[in-house]
Parts: structure tokens; sequence; C-alpha cells
């Protein structure tokens, strides 16, 4: 499996949870003051799964950073599309967790996925900072 084929799934599954969990929190009867440390909201959910997507990213272009210069044409188009990666996985990140901070119902603590969203913007920008970094490395040495 391609990692295209791994970062169009995780995008694809974090937009449809988004929208599946969209009517339930439309209603306020439904939601509780304060979750429980082991219930799964649909914030915790989403904030965990744009972390892992950042991670994956920062991951990737921390990779694509690292890789030699010169290994020929196969090195370069390895670091180009690791660095690519980074930059989409770290925005997909960013936005996810920016969506589930800005929607979150209370502070730290309440079950509604805000620490999360704050780990997955970071993660995000870290990811895309390294993936501008390779990806500007790979244009100068190509």
């Amino acid at each position: 499996m391609s990692v295209r084929t791994v970062f169009a799934v995780a995008g694809a599954a974090l937009i449809s949870g988004l929208v599946i969990a969209e009517p339930a929190a439309a209603d306020p009867s439904v939601q509780p003051v304060a979750a429980s440390v082991y219930t799964l909201s649909a914030g915790r959910i989403g904030a965990s799964m744009a972390a892992l997507v950042g991670i994956l990213g920062a991951v990737n272009g921390g990779l694509a950073l690292a890789r030699r210069t010169g290994q020929g044409h196969i090195g370069t188009w390895a670091r180009r599309n690791g660095a690519v990666t980074a930059l989409v996985a770290g925005l997909i990140a960013v936005v996810v967790g920016g969506s589930v901070a800005a929607t979150a119902d209370g502070g730290l603590g309440t079950g509604n996925g805000l620490g999360g969203a704050y780990v997955a913007m970071l993660v995000g920008l870290i990811a895309v900072t390294l993936g501008w970094l390779a990806r500007s490395r790979s244009r100068r040495t190509g």
C-alpha cells in the first residue's frame, strides 16, 4: 500500500468522522457536562486521529530531510515525495485539530478533545516545517 493511499484513507476517515459526529453535537440534550476518563467522544477521536496523522507527517518529513543528497534521480524523487506527504499530513492535522478546538464546548478535561486538538496542531506545524525544509532542500540539490 502506498503512502498516498494511506493518507487518502486517513483524510477520508477524519472527514467522515466529523460529518457523522456533527448531528449528535447539534443536540445539547445529548451532550453530557463532563465526560468520563474512559469515554471516547467524537472530539477525542478526531483529535487523536489528527495527532496521529501529524506524527506520521513529522516522521515522514524528518526522514525526507535526513536522506543524503546526491543519490541520483530516485533519491531526489523519494525526498520530494516525502516532503510533500509531510506537508499534506501536517496541513490535515492542523485543520482538523483547529476545527476540533473551535467546536469544543468546554475547557481541558471536559472530554471534548481540546488537549488532543492542541497537540495535533502543534505536531502538524512541526510536520509542515519539516516538509517545507525537506522540499526546499530537494529543490536546491535537484
